[in-house]
């Protein structure tokens, strides 16, 4: 199932979502600042290519620098990428059909509102 879901969101949209992370991460990337960002884009663009059968944990003790640029992500107005996703779950959580592609703008938000000390793991059954 988790295959069918994948195609389905790379075909209708899911491709441009991730090119568009990795893009603002090669963007971030070519700055020494901006390394540890758009590590970070590279991060939520790997979760918008494939989205189903994973899940978003934070890690238990990741540490202040974390912490750290946790803030300044959210402070240089990262959180209208979360916005965005949960703007985007509301409307596929309309439709019956669209819940699992609400599910995914779903942790697509979670990542993309705190992305350090977080990570992609398969999802538990």
């Amino acid at each position: 199932m988790t295959l069918i879901g994948n195609i389905l969101w790379f075909v209708l949209g899911g491709f441009l979502v991730a090119l568009l992370y990795f893009v603002g991460g090669l963007m971030l990337c070519v700055t020494i600042i901006g390394i540890p960002f758009g590590i970070q884009l590279f991060k939520i663009a790997g979760l918008a290519l494939c989205p189903f059968g994973r899940d978003v944990d934070m890690m238990k003790d990741s540490g202040c620098l974390n912490t750290l640029f946790n803030f300044l992500w959210l402070m240089l107005g990262w959180w209208g990428i979360a916005i965005v996703h949960l703007f985007l779950a509301a409307i596929f959580a309309i439709t019956i059909v669209g819940i699992p592609f609400a599910k995914a703008h779903w942790r697509l938000m979670k990542l993309s509102m705190m992305p350090f000390g977080t990570v992609t793991i398969p999802k538990r059954k």
